[in-house]
């Protein structure tokens, strides 16, 4: 697929990997859609998009809120036309150890809050803008591609039995609408991205960021750009589909 004069949807583009998929997209030509829910950030990226010369426009939006993504969906249409292309980015952390013990007794547990914030965000978000994306395609009868970030965690990360969960369940809803869109010509791949040198990660302690980049046999993190590349690539990539693209320099978890 071409970028140039489509439009693409980037969910959580306010900052981090979205706002560099954002802005690389922006430089080849395409009309966008950035969603977040935080709008002052948001409109920074708009602006960082715009002086690519994109056509672009920004969307506040809940993606954990089924009545606030379809308007926001009949929003982009309105004044951007068919959808081509979404990339599901937006996500939170909310770490915790299931069960944590200390000196032989319980002292705390992940909440019911944790858990939930992160599945309605990094699981139910993707399945609304998913299907919100997916219907703008087949109305279209032009095809498309979804974009998916799960993550190397959805294989298990102590720690994450949230996040774990909801990547993991991401990857497993990308493979099942490969399989359920393609007669529609829509694509659907996962990234399953390491760590990567987002705002969180550079503010670590110089300890803590060794102990990270010492595990990757790399031995660095990824770039924002790397994993925008990889973006890119799905979208040029028109026989790529149901896959998940492991992005990690190596590392498993």
């Amino acid at each position: 697929m071409q970028t140039k004069n489509k439009t693409f949807v980037i969910t959580g583009s306010a900052q981090g990997l979205g706002e560099a998929i954002s802005v690389a997209l922006a430089r080849q030509g395409a009309r966008l859609a950035l969603i977040d829910i935080n709008a002052e950030r948001l409109d920074q990226t708009l602006v960082a998009c715009q002086q690519e010369g994109a056509s672009c426009y920004a969307f506040t939006c809940d993606v954990a809120d089924e009545t606030s993504v379809e308007r926001c969906f009949v929003s982009i249409e309105e004044h951007l036309g068919p959808i081509a292309g979404i990339v599901n980015n937006a996500g939170i952390l909310r770490d915790a150890m299931l069960v944590k013990v200390k000196e032989g007794g319980v002292v705390d547990r992940m909440s019911l809050e944790q858990w939930q914030s992160v599945i309605d965000i990094n699981l139910t978000g993707v399945f609304l803008c998913g299907r919100g994306a997916a219907t703008s395609m087949i109305r279209s009868g032009n095809g498309g591609v979804i974009i998916n970030i799960s993550s190397i965690s959805r294989a298990g990360n102590a720690g994450q039995s949230n996040s774990a969960a909801a990547k993991a369940g991401v990857a497993a809803l990308s493979a099942t609408w490969a399989r359920e869109l393609a007669r529609y010509n829509i694509r659907s791949v996962a990234i399953a991205p390491g760590v990567f040198e987002t705002e969180m990660v550079a503010s670590l302690k110089p300890e803590a960021h060794e102990r990270i980049t010492s595990a990757v046999p790399l031995q660095r993190t990824g770039t924002v750009e790397e994993l925008a590349h990889a973006v890119e690539f799905i979208i040029e990539n028109d026989y790529f589909s149901g896959r998940i693209l492991e992005l990690d320099g190596g590392l498993r978890l």
